[in-house]
């Protein structure tokens, strides 16, 4: 979960491609820190705490964390905010799991990350984190998080990079990784206009997810010139859609309709659609996790926007064989946060505060998800490949850009 009404889509776990999909393309292998090969057991990983309740007694500079490492004052200290109990838990577990993952394959001895609960309250985590000292905070979860968070870092100046996709919480010292989901809408849009497709409908949920999908798909299609015919929403109830998808096929003529939606709810509305006259389905980046898509023959040659999978798939299989079960789709977040501040932790004196400005690095920062980069509003901007929906799982017919 990133935000109100999203958990289900969002955390979902991952399935692998499947049957005749063509092979993801590898869009980092040349950067050095992804070295995926095996786990180096060297890496300074601070074990996770129970919560903010119960303060650790001062750290001594001139005492070691455990035999044979460095001492604190020669190490980054990196607070890393997630659930570890309540609902949330198990997304939580699998991001601080791919820190660590992250940390040991790049041999970060000089990077120490400490984990805080905020399902024990995200403002509690916070104070705790920067009481401990810590310089940046990895995290948290979920946009309300955010909002508690962020004036507690802000007067600390410490800066926050945010898994959520809430854009709205963005700014001031606040970045976000998460998914946005405008940018996949804007990416498939693009490429449908692109296709000749020119006039578009879309079926959206009435939730966070649906606004933010809806108010960017009006905009794609304005920007790449297309006219919008309808648009309808729904709330979600089988009747809802099924209504929604009624009304909306019978809207008039239509080149592409867009279903901004979970693959499930795609699958029931897609026949529907189509039963008034072809017409080209487009998706968002929620489908990438389903790759049953294909078994029903009417979302067949459907076209979604999504981050690469390639590098993913690496990651996923390496975390099932150290932890013994597939990860959730958003421990890729955690992974490429270490990443970015390994990156910049190469020129950054430890004790001293986070080099926030290098965040807005022009060429932006490489991970399991691709290249990406923060606008200057605090918003990860992803480069985005385009996939089609076959019988056999999915294939990339426009691949992501490997630079800006």
């Amino acid at each position: 979960m990133v935000e109100s009404g999203m958990a289900a889509e969002m955390a979902e776990t991952t399935r692998e491609r499947q049957g005749n999909a063509s092979p993801r393309r590898q869009l980092l292998r040349g950067i050095a820190t992804l070295a995926l090969g095996g786990l180096l057991a060297a890496c300074q990983v601070v074990p996770k705490t129970n919560g903010p309740a119960t303060p650790p007694p001062p750290d001594k500079p001139t005492d070691n964390v455990g035999p044979g490492l460095p001492t604190d004052t020669d190490r980054h200290r990196v607070a890393l905010l997630v659930p570890q109990t309540g609902t949330n838990a198990d997304v939580g577990m699998a991001i601080a799991n791919a820190t660590t993952m992250a940390l040991l394959d790049t041999k970060a001895d000089k990077v120490r990350i400490t984990t805080y609960d905020t399902a024990l309250g995200a403002a509690a985590a916070a104070k705790q984190a920067v009481a401990d000292g810590n310089k940046l905070i990895l995290g948290p979860l979920l946009s309300e998080d955010v909002t508690a968070v962020a004036p507690i870092a802000r007067a600390a100046k410490v800066p926050v990079i945010s898994f959520s996709n809430d854009s709205s919480v963005a700014g001031n010292g606040v970045f976000i990784m998460g998914f946005v989901p405008g940018q996949s809408v804007e990416r498939v849009v693009s490429f449908a206009r692109a296709k000749g497709q020119q006039r578009f409908g879309a079926l959206i949920p009435k939730n966070l997810y649906g606004e933010r999908s809806m108010a960017a798909f009006k905009a794609a299609v304005a920007n790449a010139g297309g006219t919008l015919v309808a648009t309808e929403s729904y709330d979600r109830s089988a009747a809802a859609l099924t209504g929604a998808a009624r009304r909306l096929a019978s809207a008039g003529a239509m080149d592409a309709v867009l279903i901004a939606d979970v693959g499930g709810n795609a699958v029931r509305a897609v026949p529907i659609i189509k039963g008034a006259g072809q017409r080209q389905i487009l998706g968002t980046e929620l489908w990438n996790t389903d790759a049953t898509l294909g078994g029903n023959p009417a979302m067949r040659g459907a076209w979604f926007a999504s981050v690469s999978d390639g590098l993913y798939g690496q990651l996923a299989t390496k975390y099932r064989t150290r932890f013994g079960k597939a990860p959730y789709r958003l421990a890729s977040l955690g992974y490429d946060s270490v990443l970015l501040t390994v990156r910049i932790a190469r020129d950054w004196k430890p004790g001293t505060n986070f080099p926030a400005g290098r965040l807005m690095a022009a060429d932006g920062f490489g991970g399991i998800d691709g290249i990406f980069r923060f606008n200057d509003r605090g918003i990860a901007i992803r480069a985005l490949e385009v996939s089609e929906v076959g019988a056999g799982g999915f294939r990339v017919i426009d691949p992501a850009p490997a630079k800006w």
